[in-house]
């Protein structure tokens, strides 16, 4: 495995990627989260590892931005678990929690995927040949249940149906 890309944090507030040579910026360090990259932020003089302040500095920048996906009350509550016997509890019962929705939601995009297939033409095709095979079906067990009623009727009247009489020429 890859060590983490390192990204070190200069006393005047800007960050350097050390994999590209060249300072980034908090929503370059967030596309690198929506990437799924492994990485780290060190604070360039100390070596102290700050990667949760970035992080929790991005959080607060979207929070800001628009529609807040923490309410007051959810930051109170979590506010009141620091200190707490089950402070650490709460750390990786959040943690999991997230993790179990995306995977959730991961799940629910590949079945409404498969669902859509490639193109909307595609899935008009599928339903149009699964409605003409249980039409053919349909038939054929209509078929089926007439030729023992038949049988039956002729049984009973003693009579058997004759083949048409060709034409004459």
């Amino acid at each position: 495995m890859d060590a983490p890309r390192l990204l070190k944090k200069y006393p005047n507030r800007r960050l350097y990627d050390t994999r590209i040579s060249s300072y980034i910026t908090l929503g370059d360090v967030r596309q690198l989260v929506l990437d799924g990259e492994s990485f780290e932020v060190r604070e360039a003089r100390t070596d102290q590892d700050i990667t949760r302040l970035v992080l929790l500095q991005i959080i607060i920048e979207r929070e800001e931005e628009g529609q807040p996906m923490l309410s007051a009350t959810a930051l109170q509550l979590m506010i009141r678990f620091y200190g707490d016997p089950l402070h650490g509890f709460m750390g990786r019962y959040i943690e999991r929690s997230l993790q179990l929705f995306l995977e959730q939601q991961h799940a629910l995009r590949k079945q409404l995927g498969g669902l859509i297939g490639a193109s909307p033409f595609a899935l008009l095709n599928q339903i149009a040949e699964r409605n003409l095979d249980l039409w053919k079906n349909l038939q054929q067990g209509m078929g089926k249940a007439a030729r023992p009623a038949a049988k039956r009727s002729a049984k009973r009247t003693g009579k058997t149906a004759k083949p048409a009489p060709k034409p004459k020429r």
